[in-house]
């Protein structure tokens, strides 16, 4: 078995979902009490989020780069950077490994097209739906991505913010999302990308008016395949 490099605290609400994730997809499939192989390096979330404020993209992406640097060193045979929002610099942080950055963005797309849907609306943090890294992203893999309106992209962020990763999950929230989705609905969304880690904390995707992608799930699937696949064999010359 592979061994998995988590960057994680952002938050570690959903950092703690990648973990129990993983570790029960493991079990399921190697039985027993069997479970993965992980290193994880979990960040100050403050210290990011003033870094996200303050536009300086460029620290963010050094502190992360040096976590997963810190990962590969130690052992790690890839890295997953364990929230959405900071792929906005997963290309220069994977750019400076030597092992796979296994890429959130690129693995949900993956999932929304294996299932047949192209135009999913994108509930997630206002840096995530707003900046382009990530709409941009999905259309360059084939798929024609949706936002909120602005008063309800407000609404969004605020809510994975101020409640959802500080632990709070509230049914009115639950209700404004849901609101959200029956606008993109009738806008013609077809499929719904929880493209913030602790969504999955308010919303059950298989619930959902449209039929919902969990982005934290995806990813944590999308490791413990890499973790189980088959060793690259080594010819000697």
């Amino acid at each position: 078995m592979k061994t998995i490099g988590l960057i994680g605290g952002m938050s570690f609400e959903s950092t703690a979902v990648y973990y129990r994730l993983i570790n029960e997809m493991v079990r399921a499939e190697r039985g027993g009490i069997a479970s993965a192989e992980v290193l994880m390096h979990s960040v100050n979330f403050a210290e990011i989020v003033d870094y996200q404020k303050a536009g300086r993209w460029d620290l963010a992406e050094k502190r992360l780069a040096d976590c997963a640097l810190g990962l590969q060193a130690a052992g790690a045979d890839c890295v997953l950077i364990c929230t959405n929002t900071m792929h906005l610099v997963a290309d220069g942080i994977a750019a400076r490994l030597d092992i796979p950055l296994l890429n959130i963005v690129d693995e949900t797309a993956a999932a929304i097209k294996a299932a047949g849907f192209r135009r999913p609306l994108v509930l997630a943090t206002r840096y995530t739906m707003e900046h382009g890294f990530y709409t941009d992203r999905m259309r360059a893999l084939g798929l024609d991505p949706c936002v909120p309106e602005a008063a309800d992209r407000t609404i969004v962020h605020d809510v994975i913010f101020d409640e959802l990763c500080a632990g709070m999950v509230k049914d009115t929230s639950r209700e404004a999302y849901i609101s959200v989705i029956d606008k993109a609905k009738m806008a013609g969304a077809d499929c719904v990308i929880l493209g913030c880690t602790e969504i999955c904390l308010l919303l059950d995707p298989h619930t959902l008016p449209l039929p919902g992608f969990d982005s934290t799930t995806i990813h944590a699937r999308a490791a413990v395949d890499f973790a189980m696949s088959a060793p690259e064999m080594r010819i000697a010359i």
